[in-house]
């Protein structure tokens, strides 16, 4: 419809652009699992905060968030402190290496040292699977190379994507189940806490 308004035109076309930007990021945007853990300060408020930083990231969507789960530390040196394990499902735009970059930037910005191999820590963010890529890049290994052999990952993917499977390992569910179950790694749902998914 013609009008005189001298705005209404560059307005309308800007918004058809805008619209026609977002569409086609939303049909580029790639599926992609990533796990969260913590064992030092606040676990709870800290896998909050990385659900909620890569919420904040532009071109990631956090789709679905687990149950917590608690696990008691695998590997590294005595008496750490136990365990919060969650994970997050995305939907993305970035490549896996700059989700991987993003990744490691909220690990820092919660604190995250690297001192010693599997010691504590105030956050772990991994990414689990990126759209079914295989890569053995050593820097950025698709899927990740342990999570089919861990119940405190499979435990929590399961329960954000109850479909899932670990690319060239199977279904989330029958690795979950070959494992005797998230109990058999003395993996527990923490039914009192809960993750928020970001609006």
């Amino acid at each position: 419809m013609a009008t005189s308004d001298p705005t209404a035109s560059p307005t309308t076309f800007d918004l058809e652009r805008r619209v026609d930007t977002a569409e086609s990021t939303l049909h580029t945007t790639r599926h992609a699992v990533v796990a969260l853990g913590s064992n030092l300060g606040n676990r709870l408020e800290t896998l909050q905060g990385a659900v909620d930083a890569l919420a904040d990231t532009p071109g990631v969507r956090v789709t679905a968030v687990s149950a917590v789960y608690e696990t008691e530390a695998v590997g590294g040196p005595a008496d750490q402190p136990s365990y919060f394990n969650a994970v997050a499902v995305l939907r993305t735009a970035l490549p896996p290496v700059d989700l991987l970059e993003r990744a490691n930037a909220v690990e820092d910005a919660f604190g995250r040292v690297r001192e010693v191999r599997w010691g504590p820590r105030t956050l772990d963010v991994d990414i689990l699977d990126y759209e079914g890529v295989l890569s053995d890049d050593p820097h950025l290994l698709l899927p990740h190379p342990r999570a089919h052999e861990r119940a405190f990952v499979l435990a929590p993917w399961l329960d954000a994507d109850p479909a899932a499977e670990v690319p060239g390992h199977g279904p989330v569910a029958e690795l979950l189940k070959g494992l005797g179950g998230a109990d058999g790694q003395g993996v527990r749902l923490r039914a009192d806490l809960q993750l928020r998914l970001p609006e």
